[in-house]
């Protein structure tokens, strides 16, 4: 279902950013999810997510560069507080699948 047209000033408002994914554990959640450390470079510095992202095993998360929300307010999560919001679509099979650049990039690049 398409969603009702939002103006361009919404989006500006969103601070999108590349990210790189230094540490990966079990979060305190009520349904499965990594607690994700994410490295967004000097400007913005070291975030933590907790995202539905369990089809990826813990080594291939670690190293991966992902496309992130960087200023929505904390939310907590059960014990767990997510600062940042891990973009993503579902896969076929129903799997969230991140979004990430097709080729390295600079950690804090925004996306415009």
């Amino acid at each position: 279902m398409l969603k009702n047209t939002a103006d361009f000033a919404a989006f500006e408002t969103l601070d999108i950013r590349v990210g790189r994914i230094t540490k990966v554990e079990d979060a305190q959640t009520r349904k499965p999810t990594w607690h994700m450390t994410i490295d967004f470079g000097p400007e913005v510095g070291t975030k933590v997510s907790c995202g539905a992202y369990r089809n990826y095993p813990e080594d291939f998360l670690v190293g991966q560069q992902i496309i992130a929300i960087v200023n929505f307010p904390p939310r907590k999560m059960g014990p767990e507080v997510s600062e940042v919001l891990v973009l993503g679509v579902p896969g076929a099979s129903g799997e969230t699948i991140f979004l990430t650049p097709q080729q390295a990039v600079g950690l804090g690049v925004s996306v415009f």
